[in-house]
C-alpha cells in the first residue's frame, strides 16, 4: 500500500477524528482487520458480524502497535498517540476507503467470477500476464466484501494489471464489489448449482453472476465468457461490451484442440485464437483447466501479449493451497488434495480427474456439499452415479450429505463402497484401503474441513 495521510482517510470514508490526536499528515501503509495478527504502526478496522464485533478488540490491536482505527462509536477513553476515526459503518469504511485508493491506480483491473473454478482461473490469467506484467492477485479465497477491499489495498506503483475473483451467495454481492473495481475486464467461468439453496434456480444464478458487469464501461469493456456453457453462450448477443467465447466448441474465439493428458502432472493442447495458434502444456491434471487457460489466452492477447509469451506463463501456473494439489508419496501413491471447497460440478470434474490418472487402485474420498438446499439429495445422488460411470474402485463417502452418494455408487455397481458419518470414522477405513500404486481423491465442502483427512493420509503414506 502506498502511505495515505489520516487527512486523505478522513476525506475518502467521510470520517470524523476523535480524542486528542491531532496530527493529520501522519501516514498509513497498511490496514488490517484481525487484532490477533497486528500490523505496526498500521490502521486497523474493526468489522461487525452477527456473531462478533471487533470494537471488542480496538486496545488489543493498538497496544500491539497499531497507529490507529475506525470506530462505529465513540470512547470513554483514547489511548494517547494512537489514533481514531469515526465512521458510521467500517464496513462501508473499508470500501470507500478501497475504492478511493483504487482511482490512484491508471491500470487494466480483471474480475473473474462464476459457479467454479474462479480460483484456478484467477491464477491462471495471473501467471500468464506475470510473463509480461507486474501482477497483483486476490490471495486465497479473498473475494468476498472484505477480502477484495484488501486485495486492493495492497496496490503500489509498482503493479501493472490488477486480478482479483468475486465470490458470491446472494443478490447483490457482485454488485458491490463491482462497484469497488469497476472492472476493465470481466469473466464469467460458467454457471452450476453453486448457492442454488439462496438463489433458487440456474437462471437466478446467472443474473447475480451477471452483477458483474454492472459497473463497466460500454465503450471499453471486454467481457470473456464459457462459451460450452448453455447458459453464457447465448448472454454474448445481448451484452453491450465486446466479448469472446472459450471452450471447445466449433465456431469459438479461444479453442482448444488435440487435447492429451500424461495421467500424472499435465494436460496438453493446441490453442486457437482468432490472431494465432500455439502448443501449450498445462501443468495440472483434468480437462477442466482447458477453460481457465482459454480465458488468460483471450485476456493476454487483450493486452498485447504473444503466444509464445502465453505458453510460458502457462507453465508458470501454480494451484492455490487444496485446490487439486498432487501429491507424491511412496510406493507410487498419489493424493489428490482438492479439499478446498465442492459442489456438484467441481466434484464431477475431480472424479474426471481420478478416473484418467495412473494408480492401479483410485479412491475417491468425498464428503458433504453444502449451500445446496432441497436440491442436496439429487445432486449428490448425481455424484455417486458419476463414480460408477467414471470406473472408480473405491468411494469413502464422510457426512451425512454424502449418505446420497454412497447410495448412489452402490447402485452403480461401485466396487468398494463405505459411508461414515464423521471424519474419525473414516481414518481407519483409509489406514487398511490404501495400497501401493494407489490414487486417491479427497474433496468435500469447505466446512467438512477434509485436509484433515489429507494431513491423515500423509502420516500413513511414506514419503516420496
Amino acid at each position: 500500500m502506498e502511505p495515505m495521510t489520516i487527512r486523505e482517510i478522513l476525506e475518502a470514508v467521510d470520517g470524523k477524528l476523535l480524542g486528542e490526536f491531532s496530527d493529520l499528515d501522519l501516514t498509513v501503509k497498511h490496514v488490517f482487520t484481525d487484532s490477533r495478527n497486528p500490523d505496526p504502526g498500521a490502521l486497523f478496522i474493526p468489522l461487525v458480524g452477527e456473531r462478533f464485533d471487533g470494537h471488542a478488540f480496538l486496545n488489543e490491536a493498538l497496544e500491539g502497535g497499531a497507529a490507529g482505527c475506525f470506530t462505529q462509536r465513540e470512547r470513554e477513553s483514547y489511548l494517547p498517540g494512537k489514533f481514531y476515526i469515526k465512521v458510521g459503518s467500517t464496513q462501508k469504511a473499508l470500501r470507500d476507503l478501497a475504492r478511493h485508493y483504487k482511482q490512484k491506480f491508471r491500470i487494466p483491473f480483471v474480475a473473474v467470477t462464476g459457479s467454479v473454478g474462479k480460483t484456478t482461473t484467477k491464477d491462471m490469467v495471473a501467471a500468464v500476464l506475470g510473463e509480461r506484467f507486474k501482477v497483483l492477485k486476490t490471495e486465497g479465497n479473498f473475494n468476498n466484501e472484505v477480502g477484495l477491499p484488501l486485495t486492493l489495498l495492497r496496490l503500489n506503483s509498482n503493479h501493472e494489471i490488477c486480478v482479483v475473483e468475486m465470490g458470491m451467495n446472494h443478490f447483490g454481492e457482485i454488485e458491490y464489489l463491482s462497484s469497488i473495481v469497476e472492472p476493465d475486464v470481466a469473466v464469467i467461468t460458467n454457471i452450476g448449482d453453486s448457492h442454488i439453496e439462496n438463489l433458487g434456480s440456474r437462471e437466478n444464478i446467472l443474473k447475480a453472476k451477471c452483477e458483474i458487469f454492472s459497473h463497466m464501461d460500454p465503450k471499453k469493456g471486454y467481457v470473456i465468457l464459457n462459451g460450452d456453457d448453455p447458459l453464457l453462450e447465448p448472454l454474448r448477443a445481448s451484452l453491450p461490451f465486446q466479448s469472446v467465447l472459450v471452450g471447445t466448441a466449433e465456431g469459438l474465439d479461444y479453442r482448444a484442440t488435440g487435447v492429451e493428458s500424461d495421467g500424472e502432472k499435465s494436460v496438453r493442447c493446441h490453442v486457437r485464437t482468432p490472431r494465432s495458434g500455439f502448443d501449450v502444456e498445462i501443468p495440472a491434471l483434468g480437462n477442466h483447466m482447458l477453460y481457465p487457460t482459454l480465458t488468460a489466452a483471450a485476456v493476454a492477447e487483450h493486452f498485447g501479449m504473444t503466444g509464445g509469451e502465453i505458453a510460458r506463463g502457462v507453465l508458470r501456473f501454480a494451484p492455490t493451497k487444496m485446490r487439486m494439489n498432487i501429491l507424491k508419496r511412496g510406493d507410487g501413491i498419489t493424493i489428490l488434495n482438492d479439499a478446498y471447497n465442492a459442489n456438484p460440478q467441481s466434484m464431477r470434474a475431480a472424479v474426471e480427474v481420478l478416473s484418467k490418472s495412473g494408480g492401479d487402485y483410485k479412491i475417491a474420498v468425498l464428503g458433504d456439499m453444502f449451500e445446496l438446499g432441497p436440491f442436496a439429495p439429487t445432486l449428490h445422488a448425481g455424484v455417486g452415479a458419476y463414480l460408477g460411470k467414471a470406473g472408480i474402485d473405491c468411494l469413502v463417502a464422510v457426512g451425512e450429505l454424502a449418505r446420497h452418494i454412497y447410495d448412489a455408487a452402490k447402485d452403480a455397481m461401485v466396487p468398494q463402497v463405505y459411508w461414515c458419518e464423521t471424519k474419525e470414522e473414516a481414518k481407519p477405513i483409509l489406514a487398511e484401503l490404501v495400497k501401493p500404486n494407489s490414487t486417491i481423491l479427497v474433496k468435500a465442502s469447505r466446512g467438512m474441513a477434509f485436509e484433515e483427512l489429507v494431513d491423515d493420509l500423509k502420516r500413513i503414506t511414506k514419503e516420496p
